[in-house]
């Protein structure tokens, strides 16, 4: 099981590192160009709008991709901490995506990528919080010997 949930933290770290990387890198230009245009569509909608803040598309793409790139590492090369921290950062990452699409009423296909991502990361973070009480919880295989005026008083 252990080896299951390692293969898929890699597999999930390593997606988003490239999902990062290519949103942060000039790749061809069509892709750019598309990419451009999705954020610009992307931008109208963001969720921190809700809150009263209008993001700049370009620098929304900019932190969206450093912020894949940077938590797919953490995820696959971090230590336990920061590879929780980083799951938590991309499950709320894949929730705001899927408010997105759902704000510009994409299509159920559109979404499903985002979904399915949302639905691994959650079971990766699942899995590890009930791994850690299991480990917490072992006991320990030292025997301790009563002292001998305990042992005597009971005899």
């Amino acid at each position: 099981m252990a080896l299951m949930l390692a293969a898929l933290r890699i597999l999930l770290g390593g997606f988003f590192m490239l999902t990062g990387a290519a949103k942060l890198s000039p790749v061809a230009a069509p892709v750019s160009q598309q990419l451009k245009v999705l954020f610009t569509r992307f931008a109208e909608v963001c969720p921190l709008k809700l809150f009263g803040y209008q993001p700049d598309p370009r620098s929304y793409q900019t932190a969206v991709g450093w912020l894949e790139l940077l938590a797919g590492a953490l995820l696959v090369a971090g230590p336990p901490l920061l590879q929780g921290i980083s799951t938590l950062l991309l499950i709320l990452l894949m929730m705001g995506a899927i408010f997105t699409l759902v704000s510009l009423e994409e299509s159920l296909s559109t979404c499903i990528p985002t979904l399915v991502c949302l639905g691994l990361l959650l079971l990766l973070d699942a899995c590890r919080l009930l791994a850690q009480p299991q480990q917490a919880l072992r006991p320990s295989r030292k025997k301790t010997a009563a002292p001998r005026a305990f042992r005597e008083s009971w005899e």
